[in-house]
């Protein structure tokens, strides 16, 4: 197994959910201080153990579904970050 896939997929995945983060967020990125930026990427980062689990999950069973379970996941933990950042 090439031990640098697993950290290839979560370091494209968290670039992902923080892109879907600011584009969403802008205004609320834009006025954060670092202890509220903190703690959004620490929401993101108490959803990704399932999240990836789930997404290897559903490659597995359904290989063709690889590219938009990615973007789902990706979205599933930029929603945990947004929900910080907006206090949802």
């Amino acid at each position: 197994m090439n031990t640098h896939t697993p950290d290839l997929l979560a370091t494209k995945l968290a670039e992902a959910a923080l892109t879907v983060l600011v584009r969403s967020c802008r205004q609320e990125v834009a006025v954060a201080s670092r202890d509220d930026l903190e703690a959004a990427c620490a929401a993101m980062r108490a959803k990704a153990r399932p999240v990836i689990d789930q997404l290897l999950d559903d490659t597995r069973a359904a290989p063709w579904v690889g590219e938009m379970a990615f973007h789902a996941a990706a979205l599933e933990l930029a929603q945990a970050g947004i929900a910080v950042l907006r206090k949802d």
